[in-house]
C-alpha cells in the first residue's frame, strides 16, 4: 500500500523559498542527497538555513575539483561536465548509495530522493553567460520506483553571485514541486519560477518520466515551456523526447520548414524532398552535418484564439510517424528564428516556403516594432549565411503557377525583391510534383469535417490511416455523427 506524504504541518498559502524549504524539512518522510557541482551549494542552503533540516538532508556535497568528480561520476569521452548525461549519472551514483547504505527496515516509510545539478556561471569576460543541467530522481512511495525530472536552464543575469541565487531558488522550487505538485505537471512547470522573474532564468528543455509521469506527454510539456513565456524555442525528435536545441543545432547546417502541418500533406513532403535535395546540392553544406526542422509557431497554434492542446498533439503525432524533428517557437517573424539558429551555428542555413509565406516577409507591417522597418529586418535575415527555397502557387481558378520570376510583391517591395532574388538568396523549388498544387490542410480539414471522400489521397503515405486508427483532427467522432444521423 502506497505511503502518504505525512508529518506536514500549515507553513503559509504563499509559497516563498523558505515556506517551500521548511515545508519539506518538516516532513519526516522526505530524506535525500543534495549534489551541486559548479555554483557552490547553493539549493541545500536554503534548506538549512531554514532549520529542522537534520531530517531531510542525508549528504550534501559539491565535486567542484574535477579529478574528485571524475573519481565519483566517471569520466566522460568529451571531458565536458555541464551535460545532461552527467546530470543523469549523479542522480543514479548518489540514489544507489542511499539504497547501500540505508537500510530500508530501518526506514520503511522514507522516500529517498537524489537532487543535482552541473552549471556553468557566466565567464569572467561576461560573454557568456552561463548555463545548466537540473534534476531530481524521487519516489512517493518506499517500494515504488524513482520517478526522475530534468531540465535545462540558460542564465540571463549577468552577476555570477545573482546567478547562483537564482539557481538556489530553482532547486527548492523543482524539489517542492516533486513531492508536493507531481500530480499536476503543468502547475509543476509553472512553479519553477515561483519567486525568480522570466528575465533572470530561462528553461528550454524539461523532460518528465517514472511512474508517477508515466501518462505525461513531454511534448506537451514542450509546448508548456513556450506558451507560458519561459523560453523562445523547443524541440523534440521522431520518439517524442524533449531536444535541447543549443545541443542539437551545434554548428549544424540548417534547413527549417515552417507550416502549419493541420495534418501534415503531400505538398508538405514534396516541399521537404525538394528542398533537402537543394540544400544538400550547396557547396558550404555537409549532409552528415545537418539538422532538418519542421518548424510551427505558437502564433499558428493560437489561429483559433488559444491553443488547441489536442490540435498540436495530432500534428506532432504525424509528423514524428514522418521521422522528423519538431520544433515550436513564438517567432511570427522570419528573421527571428533565424537570429535564434544564428546563437548556435555560424555554418549555412536556409528555409523553404510557399509563395503566400514569401509574400508575407515583404508586407511591411510585421516590422513595425524595429526602428529600421523592413530593411533592419531584412538585413538580420539575410546577413547570416541563408538561403530561401520558394515552392510554386497555382493560382485559384487558374492554370498560372507562381514562381519567384512574376511572384507580384508591393511596389514599394519591387525593388528590394529584385535585390535578394538576383543575388541568389531566393532558389525556385523547380522539380516539384504539379498535381498536388491543389493540396492544401484547411481543404483537408474541411474534407474530413464534412465526411467527404477522397481525402486520403492527399496525405503523405500511412497518415490517412494513422489519423483513422488514432482518432485525429476529431475523425472518429464526426464519423460517429454522421453515421447517427
Amino acid at each position: 500500500m502506497a505511503v502518504t506524504l505525512k508529518g506536514d504541518k500549515e507553513i503559509s498559502n504563499i509559497p516563498t523559498i523558505k515556506g517551500k524549504s521548511l515545508r519539506i524539512n518538516l516532513n519526516e518522510n522526505i530524506y535525500g542527497t543534495f549534489s551541486e557541482i559548479g555554483a557552490g551549494q547553493e539549493t541545500v542552503r536554503n534548506f538549512f538555513r531554514t532549520g529542522g533540516s537534520s531530517g531531510t538532508i542525508a549528504k550534501a556535497m559539491s565535486a567542484y575539483d574535477k579529478d574528485f568528480s571524475d573519481a565519483i561520476y566517471g569520466i566522460e569521452d568529451d571531458r565536458r561536465y555541464v551535460k545532461e548525461v552527467r546530470l543523469k549519472k549523479m542522480l543514479k551514483h548518489e540514489i544507489r548509495l542511499m539504497e547501500d547504505r540505508l537500510s530500508r527496515a530501518k526506514h520503511p516509510n522514507k522516500f529517498f530522493f537524489s537532487y543535482a545539478n552541473t552549471v556553468a556561471t557566466i565567464d569572467f569576460a561576461k560573454k557568456f553567460k552561463g548555463h545548466g543541467w537540473v534534476g531530481i530522481r524521487f519516489q512517493l512511495d518506499p517500494l515504488e520506483e524513482y520517478n526522475e525530472i530534468v531540465l535545462h536552464l540558460r542564465f540571463k543575469e549577468t552577476d555570477a553571485t545573482l546567478q547562483q541565487e537564482t539557481l538556489g531558488k530553482l532547486g527548492v522550487n523543482l524539489i517542492y514541486g516533486a513531492f508536493y505538485m507531481n500530480d499536476n505537471p503543468k502547475e509543476l512547470l509553472v512553479s519553477l519560477y515561483d519567486n525568480i522573474d522570466k528575465d533572470q532564468l530561462e528553461i528550454d528543455m524539461i523532460n518528465f518520466s517514472g511512474p508517477r509521469f508515466m501518462y505525461v506527454d513531454n511534448r506537451l510539456m514542450s509546448l508548456q515551456l513556450v506558451k507560458n513565456d519561459m523560453t523562445n524555442a523547443v524541440m523534440f525528435d521522431s520518439s517524442g523526447r524533449n531536444l535541447l536545441p543549443a545541443q542539437v543545432l551545434y554548428k549544424k547546417n540548417i534547413l527549417a520548414l515552417r507550416g502549419s502541418f493541420r495534418p501534415v500533406t503531400k505538398v508538405n513532403m514534396d516541399m521537404f524532398e525538394n528542398s533537402k535535395t537543394l540544400f544538400f546540392n550547396e557547396n558550404k553544406v555537409d549532409k552528415e552535418n545537418t539538422k532538418i526542422i519542421f518548424e510551427i509557431t505558437l502564433a499558428n497554434l493560437r489561429k483559433e484564439g488559444k491553443i488547441n492542446e489536442r490540435d498540436f498533439l495530432d500534428r506532432a503525432e504525424l509528423l514524428c510517424s514522418l521521422g522528423q524533428n519538431v520544433m515550436i517557437t513564438n517567432f511570427q517573424e522570419y528573421y527571428k528564428i533565424v537570429e535564434y539558429f544564428s546563437e548556435f551555428t555560424k555554418a549555412r542555413m536556409a528555409l523553404a516556403m510557399g509563395v503566400e509565406s514569401l509574400v508575407n516577409i515583404f508586407d511591411q507591417k510585421y516590422y513595425r516594432d524595429l526602428s529600421g522597418g523592413i530593411l533592419e529586418a531584412f538585413g538580420k535575415l539575410f546577413f547570416k549565411d541563408l538561403k530561401i527555397y520558394m515552392y510554386p502557387l497555382k493560382q485559384k481558378g487558374s492554370k498560372e503557377i507562381v514562381t519567384s520570376e512574376n511572384l507580384i510583391v508591393h511596389p514599394r517591395m519591387k525593388e528590394l525583391y529584385k535585390f535578394f532574388k538576383n543575388n541568389g538568396k531566393l532558389v525556385d523549388i523547380k522539380e516539384y510534383n504539379p498535381e498536388i498544387l491543389e493540396v492544401f490542410s484547411r481543404k483537408i480539414l474541411s474534407m474530413i469535417a464534412n465526411s467527404e471522400k477522397g481525402w486520403e489521397e492527399m496525405l503523405p503515405e500511412g497518415i490517412s490511416e494513422l489519423i483513422k486508427t488514432r482518432r485525429l483532427f476529431g475523425y472518429s467522432a464526426i464519423k460517429k455523427q454522421t453515421k447517427n444521423s
